[in-house]
């Protein structure tokens, strides 16, 4: 009996690694993953057989001959499964559905105040129930519901610990569970879109990954892992004092982090649209320039606080961070002049994930505990 149950997890172990190893790389043919992982032909033939049957791989063409049989292109099925992910805010919900490799396929954004009440989660779940059935997918085919959240988790990420930003503090999953049919995974903001910038790096570099959303969060990323400390509160930026006994922060505190960097002191000028924000200050204007100007002066020093508490690559994100490609050049000279030890800002990185990041990042867990278990 050991021996057979010691076969099945082998041939489990096997058909992990061969679906892995083609979730990170172009079609490849069966020859060239048994040559690389150092399995025998039938064995990865076998595997192949298998997860063509559950509709995980395909064959997407041949390879040019050389000299024998044409080998046949194998490759992951990205649209085998399709996960949902949810950015709840305190005045909006952001709702995606992607597919196995990230690719996002429909989202949208709605003005819905969070209340902690059964009214808002039977709402939720109206909305995710009805963006599935616009893009017709096979319910059997979604693998779950993400939802980040702004607030710090328990340990098994079932309730809220701490929250002010919504109130749902003391919050359980089970309050969405109710009304989503789906298996639900809660994830903090900052980490699901530190999450989502880090899904397709091939480098295992460490990164501080700061959040520039309505709020300001941010995560710690080793080696691709989230660290998330001994309280669950690893990355919680926006709670750096960087003016000692200057704004009051939502928190209680004063010369936070997040009352000088929420993206909302932008986006307050323009109506809340941080696009329109951005659109005048490349034109110039006042009061944008005036509030840009500002606005910079303190991010420079939260970001030099970061490079020299973990001496990584720092990188920009959230509603502010994506529009900084265009300003990390002017970013990076000026925080150059912090540093103690470097003469340029080179570690300083704009964001590559622009749209929904957080919403994506939190659909993305469902994606990694799937790929982890096929």
């Amino acid at each position: 009996m050991a021996t057979k149950v010691n076969s099945i997890e082998v041939k489990k172990i096997n058909r992990n690694a061969i679906y892995n190893f083609l979730y990170k790389h172009d079609p490849i043919s069966i020859q060239e993953i048994a040559y690389t992982l150092n399995m025998s032909l039938p064995t990865v033939t076998q595997n192949i057989k298998e997860l063509q049957e559950r509709g995980l791989v395909i064959e997407t063409g041949l390879f040019e001959s050389t000299g024998g049989r044409k080998a046949k292109a194998i490759s992951y099925n990205s649209s085998a499964k399709y996960a949902v992910g949810l950015d709840i805010t305190r005045n909006h919900v952001s709702i995606v559905i992607i597919d196995l490799s990230g690719k996002l396929l429909k989202n949208c954004r709605i003005q819905y105040p969070f209340k902690n009440q059964k009214e808002y989660f039977k709402g939720v779940g109206d909305l995710v129930t009805k963006l599935v059935s616009e893009t017709e997918i096979n319910e059997d085919n979604i693998l779950g519901v993400g939802i980040a959240l702004p607030a710090i988790l328990s340990d098994d990420r079932q309730t809220v610990s701490y929250a002010t930003v919504i109130d749902f503090q003391g919050g359980s999953i089970n309050a969405f569970q109710e009304f989503i049919p789906y298996p639900i995974i809660l994830s903090n903001d900052a980490n699901a879109g530190g999450f989502a910038e880090m899904w397709r790096e091939d480098s295992n570099e460490n990164v501080a990954y700061l959040s520039l959303n309505n709020s300001v969060g941010g995560s710690i990323i080793i080696s691709k892992n989230i660290y998330n400390g001994q309280n669950q509160r690893g990355g919680e930026f926006g709670h750096m004092t960087i003016v000692p006994n200057g704004r009051e922060c939502y928190c209680g505190q004063k010369g936070c982090v997040d009352a000088y960097c929420s993206a909302k002191l932008l986006s307050d000028s323009t109506n809340g649209n941080i696009s329109e924000f951005f659109r005048l200050l490349k034109l110039n204007k006042e009061p944008q320039r005036k509030i840009w100007n500002e606005y910079v002066s303190h991010l420079i020093i939260a970001i030099n606080n970061l490079r020299m508490l973990f001496d990584c690559k720092v990188i920009l994100g959230g509603y502010a961070g994506a529009y900084m490609d265009e300003y990390i050049d002017e970013l990076r000279q000026m925080v150059a002049k912090y540093n103690t030890f470097e003469v340029d800002g080179n570690y300083l990185h704009a964001c590559k994930y622009k749209l929904e990041a957080t919403a994506v990042g939190a659909a993305l867990a469902h994606v990694d505990q799937f790929i982890k278990n096929v």
